[in-house]
């Protein structure tokens, strides 16, 4: 096992998708909250002892500028696709654009 695969298993998920979430998409803000507790007894994830395999994702990223919710959500996908190979199971995605962001704020 590469050095790669070691820094896998020591770090959290939630850290993985983070570095993986903020590399990628240049994220100016990014929340990730593991709510896998939610969901212990769902059959999807019986047998995992990692838990984190629930998450909500909050990102805003000029990266989204232009694109529509489905192309946006694709991207946040894309970017965890190893994760999602590895036991994530589901995610929650708000992801919007900083003017999108700023304007929220602002009412």
């Amino acid at each position: 096992m590469g050095s790669r695969g070691v820094a896998n298993m020591v770090l959290s998920r939630a850290s993985r998708m983070k570095a993986k979430l903020q590399s990628s998409l240049e994220a100016s803000l990014l929340e990730i909250e593991d709510v896998s507790h939610q969901h212990a007894g769902h059959a999807a994830v019986k047998g995992n002892t990692a838990g984190e395999t629930h998450f909500n994702v909050k990102i805003v990223s000029p990266k989204f500028d232009g694109l529509n919710l489905v192309k946006r959500h694709r991207l946040v996908y894309d970017a965890l696709a190893e994760e999602l190979q590895s036991g994530l199971h589901a995610l929650s995605i708000v992801a919007k654009t900083p003017q999108e962001e700023g304007a929220a704020a602002r009412k």
